[in-house]
């Protein structure tokens, strides 16, 4: 899953994205809402975590264009109003779910894995395919009933092929999903990962590669 955290308050956006990348997520970070629709314009996010009151561009105007724009992105409002009104306001924006600061990160992190589910509908908290069980709640992989310990991008990794359903995943797709922006897309990151991922997973192998074109687990 990618997310943007869109949050003025540099300290906490960076906190935010450091918790949600050893949760193995690929975060990008704007402290702006002119930086913020930049990427989105760039960009293909599963959840928006946008703060509401950024200066300059607010954020009510970065819901509304993401809503004007057709995005499938999921946007998760943050803001120190607690007060009913301005959660109306919000919800009446596009978002689509709304969380008060101070919050504590466990519930950040079950909303956002919540609207990733909304976003992708074949998504299960569960992913099964030739033997091997990926479990996205708890984090843990299984091969034929034998846990594997894997490193974050690994799991991201597995957890994108195994989701595709059998279709061949490309690396530049593998990289959008599991990695963030400052992923250099001229390097063998993507290789390297997956020949990890394929000696923790054992024999026989079960990844295959279609020459020039990508992955899958068939």
């Amino acid at each position: 899953m990618r997310v943007l955290i869109v949050e003025d308050e540099e300290m906490l956006a960076d906190s935010i994205a450091e918790g949600l990348r050893a949760e193995a997520l690929a975060v990008d970070v704007a402290y702006d809402g002119e930086t913020a629709l930049e990427r989105l314009g760039v960009n293909d996010y599963d959840v928006l975590v946008l703060d509401r009151d950024l200066p300059g561009v607010h954020g009510d105007h970065v819901a509304r264009t993401v809503v004007e724009s057709g995005s499938a992105v999921r946007v998760l409002m943050l803001t120190a109003a607690a007060d009913v009104s301005s959660r109306v306001v919000g919800l009446s924006l596009g978002a689509d779910d709304y969380l008060t600061k101070p919050f504590a990160f466990e519930e950040l992190l079950a909303r956002i894995h919540a609207l990733g589910r909304r976003a992708h509908r074949a998504d299960r908290p569960q992913l099964e395919r030739s033997g091997i069980r990926l479990d996205q709640a708890r984090r843990e992989v299984y091969r034929d009933g034998h846990y594997v310990a894997l490193a974050r991008k690994e799991f991201a990794v597995l957890a994108e092929l195994l989701k595709a359903g059998g279709a061949v995943v490309s690396a530049e797709e593998l990289l959008e999903k599991a990695w963030d922006e400052n992923a250099d897309p001229f390097t063998n990151t993507v290789r390297v990962t997956m020949m990890r991922l394929r000696r923790k997973l054992g024999e026989p192998q079960v990844i295959e590669t279609v020459q020039g074109v990508g992955y899958r687990i068939p």
